[in-house]
Parts: structure tokens; C-alpha cells; sequence
């Protein structure tokens, strides 16, 4: 199964406006849906949707019956999910505008984090990892991207990269559904050239 990588805006972030005009309208990334099938309903169980950008992982949630907190620190995000005409008429979404990392984590079945997590600084990166897995419920699922150490990114310092024995590490305490490790040359949602070097997670806590 591969899964492209068509999402990550590094690089780019004074000029969000247009990184999401060029992103609208794609569907959920397929993380989510791996960790949605092996999740069943979401039955008013609450989701984390971590950097949710405009909604595109959000309106999934929310479509198959997931109560969704929806996290990113930029208002425009916030505000074109809510304008979005997909978005289900529903009680069950609850938005933030802010930086996840600074957010206390509620306890939640599944947390979703598409492309985000790369984007925290390597010095805060452990602590929000802790974070994350201590929000997870038992049985409650991982579902997100983690940036490796050849992605042509590298370099930049508030961006995090890792090993794939960093990655395993992470993972302890997981059962790993997917891991999926990508390295591709495709493009930005730019278009400029980029070597992606990706592992695509799906892990379930025990």
C-alpha cells in the first residue's frame, strides 16, 4: 500500500492562505483511513485531530461518528474547516486554535496527526510524544507521519527527523499496524522538487 506524500507545508508557513487553496478538496490521508477501519465506529468516542489544517482528516472523523477536537495554530485553519460544505451539521466537533503542543491532551480512543508531528521542534519533540501517548486510552490508536533522516529537509531546526531505530523506540509499547517507511523525489504542494523520506504509522496502545 503506498501512500503519498502530498501534505507537508515546512518551509511555507507565512503563507498558509495559499498552501491550503492548493491542498483543498483532497481526501483524508490514508494513515487515517487504515486506523478508521481498524478502529470500527467511532460511537461518540473522542478523536484528537492534531495540526487538522482544514479539515480534511476532521470531516472524516466526524462523518464516520467521532467526537473530534480539532487542533491547529493557525486561524485560518480553523476557520476554512468550519466553512467547509462537507462538514457534517454536528455537536460532536470541537475546534483550538493553538499550538498542540502547548494544549493539555484529553483522554482519546484515537489520535490523528498528519504530517504534524515533524513540524515540533527536536527539543520539544520527546515531552509531546509522552504527551500523546499518555492521552492515548488503552486500546486507542496512532495514526500520523514522522519525517526520517534522509528527507532533503534535513537541516532545518525546528523541524524533527528520525532514525528508523528512533521510530521503533517510539513505537514500544505499541502494537504497530503499520509501518510504513517511503522515500520518494515528488514535489511540494508547491511543486519545488523534495526527497521525502516518511514512515506512515498506524500503531494501537496495548
Amino acid at each position: 500500500m503506498r501512500l503519498t506524500t502530498d501534505d507537508s507545508h515546512s518551509g511555507h508557513r507565512s503563507d498558509w492562505g495559499e498552501y491550503y487553496r492548493r491542498v483543498a478538496g483532497r481526501p483524508p490521508r490514508r494513515s487515517l483511513l487504515v486506523a478508521l477501519e481498524k478502529s470500527g465506529a467511532g460511537a461518540g468516542r473522542l478523536a484528537l485531530d492534531l495540526g487538522c489544517g482544514d479539515g480534511r482528516d476532521t470531516v472524516e472523523l466526524l462523518r464516520r461518528g467521532w467526537r473530534v477536537l480539532a487542533i491547529d495554530a493557525e486561524e485560518r485553519a480553523i476557520a476554512r474547516l468550519k466553512e467547509r460544505p462537507d462538514l457534517p451539521e454536528s455537536a460532536l466537533l470541537e475546534t483550538r486554535c493553538a499550538r498542540f503542543e502547548a494544549v493539555e491532551l484529553p483522554p482519546a480512543g484515537l489520535i490523528n496527526a498528519s504530517f504534524a508531528l515533524p513540524l515540533v521542534a527536536p527539543e520539544d519533540f520527546p515531552v509531546l510524544w509522552q504527551k500523546l501517548v499518555a492521552a492515548l486510552t488503552p486500546g486507542g490508536r496512532f495514526a500520523g507521519q514522522l519525517f526520517g533522516e534522509r528527507d532533503s529537509w534535513r537541516g532545518e531546526k525546528a523541524i524533527t527527523f528520525l532514525p528508523r531505530a528512533a521510530v521503533e523506540r517510539l513505537l514500544e509499547g505499541f502494537e504497530v499496524e503499520l509501518c510504513e517507511e517511503e522515500e520518494s523525489d515528488a514535489t511540494t504542494p508547491y511543486g519545488k522538487a523534495k526527497h521525502w523520506h516518511l514512515f506512515h504509522i498506524v500503531a494501537r496502545k496495548r
